[in-house]
């Protein structure tokens, strides 16, 4: 399957939480769209790894993505190495994707800024013909690199290099959100209590994407931060619709 937009987080949920509502917003514009995790996020304190891969297929229905795979690498302990990256780069020449979405260059959980490196050095390797890699079946794959790679703005506030509009989808995105039960607020479980389990961060993930949104002029906007220059063929898309 050729994806036009990867997302890739480090941890389930990273991706409900930064850029579920671009690639919602994207999927109904007709886009092939999908989901990799680097690892299953088997050492969160609530839960355990097979109930957040079953939040996560939950989480990709309410998404409507066309793929979501789980990579399995050591939550915690992945490092940006040859090995690492040539599991990244196969996965990439797997999807072809156009576009590759991954986690911020820095925030709060040291997992994120070492993964956003581990992604973006990936892109650029899995471009290089001389880097020999086999699909899942033994053949040989052929180079890809994506167009673009870009970070979004996940937990610790980096100011975006641009802002999408998601108010048409953000309920589904809050919806994609609680689809891991055992992670945010829910007092009906007996957890252990984490910075994203209090009552509060969920409100603190609905004002960030206001404030986003009010850079912009619409309800809710999410955030993302680019290396590479991103150029236009017309004004017309930088024209935002009456609100």
């Amino acid at each position: 399957m050729k994806l036009d937009i990867l997302a890739i987080g480090v941890h389930p949920d990273d991706v409900e939480l930064s850029c579920a509502g671009v690639l919602m917003t994207e999927k109904a514009l007709g886009r092939k769209t999908g989901i990799i995790d680097l690892t299953r996020g088997e050492l969160g304190s609530r839960g355990t790894a097979e109930i957040r891969d079953a939040e996560a297929a939950a989480a990709a229905i309410v998404m409507g993505v066309d793929m979501r795979t789980n990579l399995g690498l050591a939550d915690g302990f992945f490092s940006n190495d040859e090995v690492h990256q040539r599991r990244v780069i196969q996965a990439l020449r797997q999807y072809r994707p156009e576009i590759v979405l991954c986690n911020a260059p820095e925030d709060r959980h040291p997992d994120h800024g070492r993964s956003a490196k581990l992604v973006a050095d990936a892109a650029f390797l899995s471009g290089l013909r001389k880097i020999v890699t086999h699909d899942d079946h033994g053949n040989p794959q052929e180079h890809w690199r994506p167009k673009y790679v870009f970070h979004y703005v996940q937990d610790r506030f980096l100011k975006p290099d641009f802002v999408v509009d998601i108010s048409t989808v953000f309920e589904r995105k809050l919806e994609a959100i609680r689809a891991y039960a055992t992670q945010f607020h829910n007092p009906g479980l007996e957890e252990p209590q984490t910075y994203i389990s209090t009552p509060d961060f969920l409100d603190s993930v609905v004002y960030r994407h206001k404030w986003f949104g009010k850079m912009i002029g619409v309800p809710f906007a999410e955030g993302f931060i680019t290396e590479k220059m991103v150029g236009i063929s017309s004004f017309d898309a930088l024209i935002q619709k009456d609100t």
